[in-house]
Order: C-alpha cells, then structure tokens, then sequence
C-alpha cells in the first residue's frame, strides 16, 4: 500500500508566517520596553552611572596590563625555553660531528650504530624513554643509506616542516614552533634543527623540546592575572558604589525636603551629621528653608491682612456710598431745573457713582476669589440664551460706537452644567472689551460644543494686541494703551474675575492677538460639572489670521491664555483643522 505525502493547504503557510511574525513583534516589543527601562534608570540614577563608568573605565586598564603581563611572562618563558634548546643543539651538534668523524664513507657499517648511540647519548641514555626532548639525526643528502635515527625511536618526519627542512640543509640554525603528537598525546614542540658536517657530507640534528611545562606555567600566569583583574575590577565598582552612595544620599534627601517643601510642608529639615561638606549643604538648606518658611509666612499674612483690609474698605464704603448714592439721584432728578453747568455736574456725578459701585461690586467679588469663598452654583443651562441675552444688553453700545455684533450659535439648545450667572459676566466682559476695541469694525461671537465640552469666541478686527501685552491681557487694572478713553467706564477688574470665573467652573479663558489683525478670546468650559477637559470645541486662533514669517516658527503668532492649572501659558499658534491643532491649544 503507497501513502501519498500529506501537503500542506494553500493557506497553511501565511498563518505559519503570520503567527512567527507576530511573535517576532512580540519579542520585538518585549526588546524595547526592556530598554526602555534601562535608559530610564540610567538617566534618573547617578550612583549606576558612576559606578557602569568605573567599572568599564577599570575593566579596560585592568584588561590592557593582564594581557601585557601575561604576554611577557609567556615570552618569558619561550625565550628561556629556546635558550636551553640552542645550548643543546650546539652541545649535541659539536658531539655528533666527533663521532661521525671517524667515517670518510657512508656506507660503513659501524656508522649506523654510531649514529643511533649518539642519538641516544644525547637523548639522556634511555632510548625507551617516552616523555621529554626528542632528539633525531636526518641524512637528507643520503637517504638511502643513513636512515633516521631518533630517541625515542618514533617517527619525527611530520614535525619537521619543509621549510624548517629546506634551511637546515641550506647550512643554516633554525627553529620553529609546530604542534603533533609524538609520545602520546598532542603536545606544543620547539624544533631547532642544525647541520653537521662530516667528511662525507652534512647531516642534520633536530632537537624536539616540548612546551607543555611552558603552556601550563603560562597558563597558569594568565588565570592568576585574570583573577586578581577581576576582584580588582570589583573591588573598584564596590568602592565607587561606596563613595557614590556617601555623596548620592544627601543630594537624595535633599530632593525629597525640596519635594516636601514645594508640597507646602514647610516645617521639613535635613538632617546633619558631622562637619564635613555634607553637613554643611545640610545646614545651609536648612537655613535657605527656614528663610524661605518665615518669608512666606510673612508673605501669606500680608496677602490675608490687603484682602482682608480691601473686603473691610469694600464693606465700610457701601454705607456713605448708599447716602451719596440717594443724594445724587435726587440731584440727577432735578438737573433739568439747574444751571446747564450744574446739570452737567449732575450727570458726571452719575456716572461715575455708576462706575464706583460697579468697582465695589469687582473688588468684594475679587476678594471673595482671593479667600476661597467663590462658590459655583451649576445647574444645566441652555447657553444660546445666554449668548443672545449679552448681545442684546450690548446692542446699545455697539450702536453709539458704531460696532456691529454678529452672532454665530446654533439653532438648537447647547447644554451644560454651568452657572449661569457667572458666564454671562464672562461674556459681557469679553464682549464689552471686544466692541471697545472694535475699531468700528464687526465683532463676531461664536458658540460651539462637542460630547466633552461647549466654547465660546469672541472675535474683533480693532488694533489687536502688541508682541508682549498678551501676557498681561489678565492682570488686574490692566490696560492695553493708558491713553486711550473708556467708553464703557470699565473697572480694569473684568478680565481678571472672568479668568477666575472659568478656574472655577474648572474651564479655560484664552487668548489671542496680532497687530493689524485684531483679537479673539476662547471660554471653554467642560459639559458635565467637574470634568477635566482635553480638547476645545473651537479653534483659538481665527481662520483668516495671517502668520507673517512662514509661521510660528519663524516667529509668528502666538496663543496666549490661562491652562487648566491656572497657569499663564503662551504656545505657538496653530492655525491647521483637526484634532491635532486642537490638542496642542489644549495643552497651552
């Protein structure tokens, strides 16, 4: 019965490439995260630094002078090895050439059994003997004759090279070194071979000196010279680990005091032990944190005292302000029956009583942020409204300045969980700032959102801001040109309640300006109520803004604004679509 071998199916092999493939980027993968990790630990370790580099620094100087002690000693031993063999080849060669003198003919028959006692002779009188030199007679020039002699009687033929052979016969002393098994075993030989000249031609004599005596010292030399490199190699790499250590462990507590201390627990010390260096970095962090602990100590009680002393001067002005207040109204009322002057005093008087409340009002508000006590109120709210109801409230003063508000919202509600009153003063201050500086140019309000979150922008065509004003877009009572006339009688405390009104609802005020180009400034605010946000609905630079020089890297615009930590962050402008675009803002 014939079987046929059993093939495999067309599709057998892409899975057998497949699954090696996948373990391939398996172990791939493996490889990587392995290295990963050692590079890490590499770069946050200074002590395995220090100690990988003594180790490999002494491994290299160990490692150069045991392999030149060893090879010294190894030549050591050679040359002493090839001076006892010449000595024995001129003293054998001396004698050989006195006993064959006595023959003028290579054919008698007495020179055989001269020839073979000499070789004896010199071999140390045991032709039985099988360890030691080996001493052999050749006749190269008579071979048929005068056969080779050789003590022990063993075949010597395969150790002597034709080269070594050729300059023997040329009249010349040479040696070689030639590995073969001649007594037993596969030994290492020196071969020195030498002519002697007779009356009926040259002869050679070979000394064979083996080396495994030599070998075996060498040897023998190398493994103590390896062994006492490597402990010293360790004993280097443990000492460095010591002194490293002794120097590491402070700079290590001082890093977790400076860790603790940046924390807020100020009443963290190092300790110190004894006089020395390190005991005196100790004492001057120490001292360096104990200064650092009244300062801002003084400094908090400073801070608690100016809030405390602009609440109380908040509080204590709303009653005279209440009477002035009541005074004034009733003067207001009347101005028609004054003086024009006087009419006109009254109205003055209005308005700014107008604008001192409204700073009463930012400076309690300021100061409840600056103790903690801002509370938000969320609930969800449609924000649509919201945009209109600003936009309406402001129609009146984009009219008399001359300033079109454009809405940009959709046609259905946009949720999210906000308080309401909190972001409508938001956008009246940025709405406000935007058709004060409108230029009489139209400013656009957009309202977008995404599952995550909702955003707001608030875009104007005035004279923008100038490199470096973007950074303090948020201080307080801060103006963008001192000279220039309000024209909504603005406190200087908008844009700094509307940064702190976004913190609160954990969300981002941003902004962004260019000379000639205008401003545009982003509110955006998580969906869902104390959600971490990642990315914005809106884009925070404007589509049809211009970056000069090729862009931001050649030093173009930049995107200016509060992040979510609440720190001041300025980022190169992306003006490209997508979420990429998008995640960059979101990070400033």
């Amino acid at each position: 019965m014939v079987t046929s071998p059993v093939q495999d199916s067309p599709s057998a092999a892409p899975r057998r490439r497949g699954a090696a493939w996948e373990l391939w980027r398996g172990l791939a993968a493996r490889g990587a995260r392995l290295l990963a990790g050692l590079h890490q630990t590499w770069r946050r370790s200074l002590q395995l630094r220090v100690v990988t580099i003594t180790l490999v620094a002494s491994s290299l100087l160990v490692g150069g002078f045991a392999y030149v002690i060893a090879n010294k000693i190894t030549d050591i031993l050679l040359e002493n090895a090839v001076t006892d063999a010449r000595l024995r080849l001129t003293s054998g060669a001396d004698y050989t050439a006195k006993q064959v003198s006595l023959f003028s003919q290579p054919q008698e028959a007495q020179l055989q059994n001269t020839i073979e006692g000499t070789v004896n002779y010199l071999a140390g009188g045991d032709p039985q003997q099988t360890s030691g030199v080996v001493v052999a007679i050749t006749a190269d020039d008579h071979p048929g004759i005068l056969q080779t002699r050789s003590s022990p009687a063993i075949d010597v033929r395969p150790l002597i090279s034709p080269e070594l052979r050729a300059a023997v016969g040329d009249g010349n002393v040479a040696k070689q070194i030639r590995t073969g098994t001649l007594t037993g075993e596969r030994t290492k030989y020196l071969v020195y071979g030498s002519p002697v000249p007779t009356d009926f031609g040259q002869i050679e004599i070979y000394y064979f000196v083996p080396l495994a005596r030599q070998d075996a010292a060498a040897a023998d030399a190398r493994t103590t010279v390896a062994a006492t490199g490597v402990a010293l190699v360790l004993l280097l790499g443990l000492l460095a680990a010591l002194v490293t250590r002794l120097v590491v462990t402070p700079v290590r507590v001082a890093a977790r005091t400076a860790q603790r201390l940046s924390a807020g627990l100020l009443d963290q010390r190092m300790a110190v032990n004894g006089e020395d260096d390190l005991a005196l970095l100790a004492a001057s962090f120490n001292q360096m944190a104990t200064n650092l602990q009244r300062q801002i100590l003084r400094l908090e009680e400073m801070s608690r005292l100016q809030r405390r002393f602009t609440s109380d001067v908040s509080h204590e002005l709303r009653t005279p302000l209440t009477t002035v207040r009541m005074a004034a109204d009733l003067i207001f009322a009347e101005r028609d029956e004054f003086d024009p002057a006087v009419a006109r005093s009254a109205e003055l008087l209005q308005a700014e009583l107008d604008r001192f409340e409204e700073l009463l009002t930012d400076l309690l508000e300021i100061s409840r942020f600056d103790a903690g006590f801002a509370m938000l109120d969320a609930e969800p709210t449609d924000l649509v409204p919201v945009v209109h109801r600003v936009a309406d409230r402001l129609a009146g003063l984009a009219e008399r300045v001359g300033v079109a508000i454009e809405l940009d919202v959709p046609t259905a509600p946009v949720i999210a969980e906000v308080d309401p009153r909190r972001v409508e003063r938001v956008l009246r201050n940025l709405v406000g700032n935007a058709v004060e500086h409108g230029e009489g140019k139209p400013v656009v309000i957009t309202l977008g959102a995404d599952e995550t979150a909702v955003a707001i922008t608030v875009r104007d065509r005035g004279v923008g801001l100038k490199p470096g004003e973007e950074k303090l877009v948020f201080n307080r009572f801060w103006r963008a040109d001192p000279s220039r006339a309000r024209q909504t009688g603005g406190t200087g405390l908008g844009l700094s309640i509307s940064l702190e009104d976004a913190r609160l609802h954990g969300g981002w005020l941003e902004a962004w300006g260019a000379p000639g180009q205008g401003a545009q400034f982003r509110l955006t605010l998580p969906a869902r109520a104390g959600d971490r946000l990642t990315t914005s609905p809106l884009r925070l630079v404007p589509a049809d803004a211009a970056l000069p020089f090729g862009g931001p890297r050649d030093g173009g615009l930049l995107a200016i604004g509060p992040g979510a930590g609440g720190t001041l962050a300025i980022t190169p402008a992306s003006t490209g679509d997508g979420p990429a675009g998008e995640r960059a803002e979101a990070r400033s």
